[in-house]
């Protein structure tokens, strides 16, 4: 499958203004020039948009799994609305979602959806600190299934505490695959294609040259 897709969504994502440029501090402290926020997809259109592109990732990446799970909160309508666009694709996969909040009457229990089992792959829309991984991957093992990879909207590329980023830490921790729609590489690579665009792809190579990781696995 081609891979233009990735440029696509960049275009789509800056358009909506879930790419934004400007100044903004990120959890680690850092002025990002840069912002991604997954909300702004947020009418009909632009959440069905989304999730055509990340069924595009997936089948992109070759990834073998048996049903999507997604992490409250953001992965819950991330998750129904990438299993409609494989479902579009001729691939209808079983879902399901956790509830932050323990309840003791009607449908019982902290999943919902389809029951947990065999290759899980997480929806989510982006990885900060690994947290919501963390506790997805424990939630599916307690389940009787296997976390087989993740996928995420945008890779920042960019390192955490140490020399890896917050993808690759989760790659070695679990030794499970993350798949992104697109990576700071697609970003910079569609700032570089537009004139106009020469002032954020500056400040983006700055921070990147700053903050990024060397390599890419």
């Amino acid at each position: 499958m081609a891979t233009d897709f990735r440029q696509e969504f960049i275009r789509f994502a800056i358009s909506r203004r879930a790419v934004s440029f400007g100044e903004f501090k990120t959890k680690a402290g850092r002025l990002s020039p840069y912002f991604f926020n997954s909300g702004l997809f947020n009418d009909g259109d632009s959440l069905n948009r989304l999730a055509q592109f990340y069924a595009k990732a997936i089948v992109a990446s070759g990834v073998q799994f048996d049903m999507l799970f997604g992490p409250a909160y953001k992965g819950i309508p991330l998750v129904a609305a990438v299993a409609v666009a494989l479902a579009q694709s001729a691939r209808s996969v079983p879902w399901a979602f956790n509830r932050k909040e323990a309840k003791d009457h009607g449908e019982r229990g902290d999943i919902i959806g389809a029951p947990l089992a065999g290759r899980v792959l997480i929806v989510d829309d982006a990885i900060s600190a690994g947290t919501a991984v963390r506790e997805s991957c424990e939630i599916i093992r307690a389940g009787g299934a296997a976390a087989c990879g993740v996928v995420v909207a945008l890779d920042r590329m960019e390192r955490g505490s140490g020399a890896l980023s917050a993808v690759q830490e989760v790659e070695q921790r679990y030794n499970i695959p993350v798949i992104s729609i697109a990576t700071l590489d697609d970003l910079v690579n569609c700032l570089r294609a537009d004139p106009g665009q020469s002032g954020n792809l500056r400040a983006v190579g700055n921070y990147r040259e700053q903050y990024g990781i060397k390599t890419h696995a």
